[in-house]
């Protein structure tokens, strides 16, 4: 029973590694790239959330009479 459990993870193994190598990798400066990219982004929507929180406590605090 135990070397058909392993057949079926040496298969598993073998399949993963050859999806792997069909894999276009990024070099370098792509890598960079993406990297700057993925920060910007999300450097901008925190600070959209960001504003979109000060503006709502903004209102609350106007509806509620606190300001």
């Amino acid at each position: 029973m135990s070397g058909g459990i392993m057949a079926k993870v040496r298969r598993f193994l073998t399949d993963t590694l050859a999806e792997l190598n069909k894999c276009t990798w990024p070099n370098k400066s792509e890598l960079f790239e993406s990297t700057v990219l993925v920060i910007v982004v999300i450097v901008i929507l925190s600070s959209f959330v960001a504003g979109v929180d000060q503006a709502s406590m903004w209102f609350i605090k106007l509806i509620t009479g606190t300001l």
